[in-house]
């Protein structure tokens, strides 16, 4: 801690990222990224950028990939928002419209970003527990409150909420925006886009860092009421004018354009989830439903610790939260067929 610190960044509590270890042969399953890559046309995209025009500043409203994105959502363009990745759109929605003198709610095992960023900018924030079964009750989120955040489905826990219980929140919550943030929702789950022309008050974000393979260009977009985006566009041009560079509206446009590309990894990643579920479950985890593509599973024996701990050793990253409710469980990210041959073989020995 330095004395040129201000009091705010003294207090902050940074969100902790997944670890990215440099270790050879490593199966690593800790951070929920894509096994199967991207698009071969999204790298020709963006090679067909790696020329002169790199000198000049990219498009500040990225309009090319918004419409390709809106027509792909059977929206408007004027509905989009586009961010380096969700979490800077995640941001940006909790300092545009979440500060209203009450607490914003959202589940006490979920996205710890949230948290961070009620830190960051001086919100109030109030958790909600899951249930016993570790699902949102639509119920306990009526309450006063100035604005509702959740994952849909939900990290850690994988665990998906249907639209009918999406709508009773936004139902019961007409005065205050409700955030629904899809970062999964390609895994098997409906996403909420499809609400977003009747409820004025939902805001849904999503990543192409997940289903499209695309973590390492951070690509994030929201989509909503045109207030709202409005909102959120005051918001980035006050902070960065520029957040989309011209690699990554070029990949993300051709990306959004692979439709074939987009279902087989879906596919595969669901086919590969529920052949590891049946497996963890054979070795006597309980696994959570998940819709994701990563499952959440604890031992019936064994400590989630230990366990963490012994497959690194084999040189298997997991994800292990030593946090109250679900310091038993592991977040076990999908990988490829190979990857989770090996998870299930090192689990065996264990």
């Amino acid at each position: 801690m330095s004395k040129f610190w201000s009091p705010l960044v003294k207090s902050l509590v940074p969100y902790v990222p997944g670890e990215q270890p440099k270790m050879a042969n490593l199966v690593k399953l800790n951070t929920n990224e894509n096994p199967f890559g991207p698009s071969p046309k999204v790298i020709e995209a963006i090679q067909s950028e790696l020329n002169d025009s790199l000198r000049l500043y990219p498009d500040p409203e990225g309009e090319s990939l918004r419409q390709t994105i809106a027509g792909y959502h059977n929206v408007k363009p004027e509905q989009v928002f586009l961010g380096n990745g969700s979490d800077e759109v995640l941001a940006h929605i909790f300092y545009a419209l979440f500060q209203h003198g009450q607490p914003v709610l959202f589940p006490d095992v979920t996205y710890s970003f949230y948290p961070v960023y009620c830190g960051l900018y001086n919100i109030e924030g109030k958790t909600v527990p899951l249930t016993d079964s570790f699902e949102i009750n639509p119920e306990d989120y009526k309450q006063p409150n100035g604005g509702i955040i959740f994952p849909n489905p939900n990290a850690p826990t994988g665990r998906y909420l249907g639209l009918e219980h999406v709508e009773a929140i936004l139902q019961a919550n007409f005065e205050r925006v409700v955030v629904v943030d899809e970062a999964y929702i390609d895994f098997g789950g409906e996403s909420s886009i499809k609400l977003v022309d009747q409820y004025p008050n939902l805001l849904v974000c999503q990543t192409l860092s997940k289903a499209r393979s695309l973590a390492g260009l951070r690509v994030g977009f929201a989509i909503g009421h045109p207030d709202l985006i409005d909102a959120l566009n005051r918001v980035k041009d006050s902070f960065n004018s520029y957040p989309l560079d011209r690699l990554a509206q070029a990949g993300a446009k051709a990306a959004y354009e692979d439709e074939a590309w987009f279902q087989k990894s879906c596919n595969g990643v669901i086919s590969e989830r529920e052949r590891v579920t049946e497996a963890l479950e054979g070795l006597s985890f309980e696994v959570l439903p998940s819709k994701a593509n990563f499952v959440f599973a604890r031992h019936k024996e064994k400590s989630g610790d230990s366990l963490s701990k012994a497959l690194r050793e084999q040189g298997i990253i997991v994800r292990h939260f030593n946090k109250p409710r679900i310091s038993e469980f592991l977040r076990i990210t999908i990988g490829t067929p190979v990857q989770n041959d090996a998870l299930i073989t090192g689990l065996k020995t264990l």
